[in-house]
């Protein structure tokens, strides 16, 4: 009987079954209070400003337009009676500059904020309720109450146009996807090695010449080769003066802030090709491809004083430009090799006092600060801009993990969080297999969703200097808009929820449900976008002499069957319910299930291998890095063996030796030790020098078995993965040390030259 009386409600009163439906808004609000009916916009409905606030109006247009586009309604902006949409600037307490107070009743919408920003932002939470394009279905908003503010000040999104060019269209598009989900930072990174994108009317050439390469889209970007002289640049483009005027005020109709990056010291081999003899060789050359870049120049010289002049002239036209507070200077992966040998770069040195090429940089680093500084801007730079010595007032963007964010923190200057694992989109977020082609990585829509942006080793006031949190998009493999929709959505909604809503809210089940009315709308919107990353977390964890392994899929309603026999895995193999105790040596596969139907194109495999180790202790004499953990402490006696993605089943040392140590738990027949170490040159991640290996039957003293040295060339820049094995007479030992020594110094040519190496090992496989 219940359910006929409630079908029949349904038939009769549709609109209170509408009232029970929750609100699905991305990010999630502070707090949202659903009530019964709705608003229906239509063409009775006007805008009414309830002040003379002048920012107003812009803001007021932006929605109107917006209403139109979607259903055809032209909805006046003035005071008149009947139906409106009313906004108010107001003192509110508790809301800051960006937050705002919506109310929707049956009779009208009123959204009140502290500013325009808290204004547009209460309206992009009343745009997520309506159609995603025009369908003539009616404007229905829900009733409810909405009190709402941002967690973080800075919700970036960058996109780098070196690489490849994106047309002022997609770069709209791109801000238009950012506003929808209240994101305010654009980090546009127009100068690289490949190409100089912002016109310069001082410098013709960097646009004649430097926003030009020779056309290899036809290459995956790490198999180009350099330039030939006489081969004609085709490739490239750049924006006009004009084109960057309208596009920053396309964003700040929005609120989206558009952060220019001019890079500097390094990386500006475009620059160089213009004008040679801002470098320290002086040589002609093009823009680099992303391939060889053997004896081109991509550094600017800092014992040059025309450098500075023509960085100012640049940053004056930058800054007439863009009304940012910031201006992102860049400072990354500077090859200093050349300044030591530039007699000019000798010469700045010695006049200033400087003790080696890092206090150079700093030098130029510093130098252009203050002159940013006298046109009252601010300066951003990439955590290298630490070398040396930082900027006094500098903001560091920490992308190398979270170190230098920390360190920057710590010593009282602002931070943006943008650590390469999980928030550069421009890695793979599902797959591989059947996904386009990415430089390498994982970062799927749940690892951004988990990430935090304020690390645990920040006290809470050192916590107050992270502004928030940015995710960049570099372009080396990205060629089309469709393309860059793919890398960002729904990844770029993740972002959203991590930097606006309160920590304590977060929800994985909660978003994935608000999450598919947005794939509706990208659906209606053609847009391009990952329906979702279907392979199974394979999670091995060793302990207490057991090997247990946990299996995860990230899939909504997804469910994961598994085999151990090396067989694939369908909907009627195992079906996974708990830890699955692995402790002989099988090969385990999984897959998603959704709706009885097996997703993705390859199950997730993992080979278990067992030896004498397996589910042993580690106790390291040094630290691993808390950005490479793998998948806990005893990752190096769990069975699995490392491969050559640098974020899994690694454990990380930066410039430290790895001094691992094992009880076996009783003493044991043994007569050999391998460990499993990877080189990955362009992540300065080298073999370690040597590696000993040493046994025990106390844990006090030890004997050496064999030291065995590395067989890699330090110049390999291919990831490899090598075996550094002792074999040995068989003897009984209970205690297995292995001590790897790290490179104390990157080779000449690398871009980290002179500094220590980055040391990666997996399993210690004990036989």
């Amino acid at each position: 009987m219940t359910k006929k009386i409630t079908l029949l409600l349904a038939l009769f009163f549709p609109f209170l079954v509408l009232a029970q439906q929750p609100v699905s808004i991305i990010p999630e609000p502070v707090s949202i209070q659903r009530n019964d009916g709705y608003f229906v916009i239509d063409g009775h409905t006007s805008i009414r400003l309830e002040n003379e606030k002048k920012e107003l109006k812009p803001a007021a247009e932006f929605l109107a337009a917006r209403i139109k586009e979607i259903s055809g309604y032209e909805l006046p902006i003035k005071k008149r009676r009947g139906k409106s949409i009313r906004l108010a600037i107001e003192s509110i307490s508790n809301l800051g500059e960006e937050g705002y107070e919506l109310q929707v009743t049956p009779t009208g919408i009123s959204i009140k904020a502290n500013s325009k920003a808290g204004i547009v932002y209460g309206m992009q939470s009343v745009l997520q309720t309506l159609p995603a394009v025009r369908t003539n279905a009616a404007l229905q908003v829900p009733a409810m109450r909405i009190t709402d503010y941002p967690r973080f000040s800075w919700r970036g999104m960058h996109l780098d146009v070196s690489r490849h060019f994106f047309s002022p269209e997609a770069v709209k598009q791109y801000i238009d996807l950012m506003a929808t989900y209240k994101l305010n930072k654009f980090h546009w990174h127009l100068v690289d090695d490949p190409g100089w994108r912002i016109e310069i009317k001082k410098y013709p050439k960097l646009t004649q010449v430097g926003a030009w390469r020779v056309d290899q889209t036809d290459k995956p970007w790490g198999d180009r080769p350099q330039a030939k002289p006489g081969e004609e640049p085709t490739y490239g483009g750049f924006y006009t003066q004009e084109q960057i005027k309208d596009i920053v005020a396309y964003a700040a109709q929005r609120n989206v802030t558009v952060v220019p990056e001019i890079e500097m010291p390094g990386h500006v081999a475009s620059a160089i090709a213009a004008y040679p003899q801002l470098s320290c060789a002086g040589k002609a050359q093009l823009p680099l491809t992303g391939g060889d870049y053997t004896n081109m120049s991509s550094n600017y010289c800092p014992g040059n004083e025309e450098v500075f002049t023509f960085l100012e002239d640049v940053l004056d036209e930058v800054v007439a430009l863009f009304p940012s507070q910031y201006i992102h200077i860049g400072g990354d992966e500077v090859d200093k090799s050349g300044w030591k040998k530039c007699p000019k770069c000798q010469k700045r040195m010695a006049d200033e006092g400087l003790e080696n090429v890092e206090e150079l940089q700093s030098y130029f680093i510093q130098r252009i600060e203050k002159y940013l500084n006298s046109k009252n801007r601010r300066i951003i730079g990439w955590d290298e801009i630490l070398e040396g010595g930082l900027a006094p007032q500098a903001t560091v963007m920490s992308w190398r993990g979270e170190s230098g964010g920390i360190e920057a923190a710590k010593m009282g200057h602002d931070v943006i969080m943008t650590p390469g694992s999980p928030v550069y989109f421009d890695h793979y977020q599902a797959g591989p297999e059947g996904e386009p082609l990415a430089i390498g990585g994982f970062n799927t829509l749940k690892k951004v969703y988990d990430y935090e942006p304020i690390p645990k080793e920040l006290t809470a006031e050192e916590g107050r200097h992270v502004l928030g949190a940015q995710a960049n998009v570099w372009t080396e493999y990205i060629t089309t808009a469709s393309h860059l929709q793919y890398m960002v959505l729904p990844r770029m909604l993740a972002l959203a929820e991590v930097v606006w809503s309160p920590k304590e809210s977060r929800d994985w089940a909660g978003f994935n449900q608000r999450l598919q009315s947005q794939f509706r709308a990208f659906d209606q919107k053609a847009l391009n976008y990952s329906k979702g990353n279907f392979t199974v977390d394979i999670k091995p964890n060793s302990e207490g002499g057991k090997l247990m392994v946990t299996l995860f899929t990230e899939a909504m309603n997804g469910e994961v069957y598994y085999t151990l026999d090396g067989s694939e895995p369908t909907a009627q193999s195992i079906k996974y319910e708990q830890p699955i105790r692995i402790d002989s040596s099988v090969v385990l596969k999984a897959v998603t299930v959704v709706n009885g139907n097996v997703m993705g194109l390859k199950p997730a495999e993992q080979s278990f291998s067992m030896h004498k180790a397996v589910g042993r202790a580690v106790q390291y004499q040094n630290p691993v890095s808390k950005h490479y953990m793998a998948d806990g402490p005893n990752s190096l006696t769990d069975g699995v063996r490392g491969q050559k993605a640098v974020g899994k089943y690694w454990h990380g040392f930066s410039g430290r030796d790895m001094v691992a140590t094992i009880d076996l738990g009783e003493a044991k027949s043994i007569s050999s030790i391998t460990l499993g170490c990877l080189q990955h040159y362009r992540d300065w991640i080298m073999m370690p020098t040597p590696v000993k290996f040493e046994v025990s039957a106390d844990g006090k003293n030890f004997r050496e078995v064999e030291t065995v040295k590395n067989p890699v060339s330090l110049n390999e820049q291919e990831a490899t993965i090598h075996d550094f094995k002792a074999a040995f007479p068989e003897q009984e030992a209970r205690y297995v040390r292995v001590t790897a020594y790290h490179l104390s110094s990157l080779p000449e040519g690398h871009n980290g030259a002179g500094q220590p190496a980055w040391l990666f090992a997996d399993e210690i496989v004990v036989r």
